[in-house]
């Protein structure tokens, strides 16, 4: 399993998923010959007949790109002057629901919808607040916190400020101010200089400095990172993501930790944190929604590619044997294919 990690060689030229807009390596595409209103009509009929024809929700709900999902709920309110997402609600329940919600929110409403579940309620669900914030792009962050202020009034950084604390706090704010750089130039002599850095910040002495690392890992563009992990392994000998786990713990080391594994590879981040939602006896629905939902479009197809070789068995034969009926069925949907 750490070999993934550990290998650093093809790193620097190998493209990022980080920057990818919806494109070529999803698994759900626009629709050709795409007619709203007769969707709408469509799922009109499923859902007020006797019984959903679930069928005809999956069927037309997976197969259309995002933008083609609002311009059906778009239609769907003019001809029954009900939203699409309540008459859902209303009509299905459990996993199946929660799935249906996601694929008919926008993406950034459905990520900042995700974030505020994760700060409500006693404690945060900090695992969720960094997969978002360290897997995100400036403008897919931007997009998220607009949706917050528009539904909230609020800015979405000084609600985080009352949910977390220390370390873990600065990291996260920096993440979703937005603040990472944008530029694809890599600067060798400063990567060198950011690796000798957090050497001397955490390796090199006794206790660990950390502020450096959020303030280089947080805020340092994804190339000049990605050459940076090359410099530090370098000088110390061990990765960067070795040195954290030895030097860290808690939500400090595992956003760090997700900071580094998205620079390297996003889609093998994405397969570890599907893997880790469906091991074991229970499986984490919520987790698994997200990701397959608000990845469908972006790099689906990477995702299962990097699942497959981590884990020797294909993403869709780990829905398959983990969850079920109708709920399962619309994540094979999305998935999009088996990978033998």
């Amino acid at each position: 399993m750490a070999s993934l990690w550990d290998d650093l060689d093809s790193l620097v030229n190998t493209p990022s998923s980080f920057t990818a807009t919806t494109g070529e390596r999803g698994t759900i595409k626009p629709k050709a010959n795409f007619d709203a209103g007769d969707d709408a009509v469509a799922l009109r009929k499923a859902i007020e007949g006797l019984g959903t024809k679930d069928k005809v929700l999956i069927d037309i709900l997976t197969h259309r790109s995002s933008a083609q999902r609002q311009l059906i709920c778009e239609a769907y309110h003019e001809a029954t002057d009900r939203t699409l997402v309540d008459d859902v609600k209303g009509d299905t329940s459990g996993d199946f629901e929660d799935v249906l919600v996601a694929l008919i929110t926008p993406p950034a409403a459905f990520d900042c919808h995700e974030v505020m579940r994760a700060m409500k309620g006693a404690g945060t669900e900090d695992s969720v607040l960094i997969e978002i914030f360290t897997s995100r792009s400036n403008q897919q962050i931007k997009a998220l916190t607009d949706v917050y202020l528009e539904e909230t009034e609020k800015k979405l950084t000084l609600d985080l400020k009352s949910e977390v604390s220390g370390d873990f706090a600065d990291a996260l704010l920096l993440l979703a101010e937005g603040k990472r750089e944008d530029s694809t130039a890599v600067d060798t002599e400063k990567a060198k200089e950011d690796a000798k850095t957090l050497y001397e910040a955490g390796e090199k002495k006794w206790g660990t400095d950390e502020s450096k690392f959020v303030d280089i890992l947080c805020q340092r563009s994804i190339p000049q990172l990605r050459q940076t992990l090359v410099e530090y392994k370098n000088i110390s000998g061990k990765t960067l993501q070795q040195s954290i786990e030895g030097e860290m713990s808690g939500e400090l080391e595992e956003l760090l930790v997700a900071i580094v594994k998205c620079a390297k590879s996003v889609p093998a981040y994405f397969a570890e944190r599907l893997y880790e939602s469906m091991k074991g006896g229970g499986t984490d629905e919520s987790t698994l929604n997200r990701i397959m939902v608000s990845r469908s479009e972006i790099d689906m197809l990477d995702i299962r590619a990097e699942f497959k070789k981590l884990y020797e068995y294909s993403l869709h034969s780990a829905i398959e044997s983990d969850c079920r009926r109708k709920y399962e069925k619309t994540l094979r949907k999305i998935c999009g294919g088996d990978d033998d």
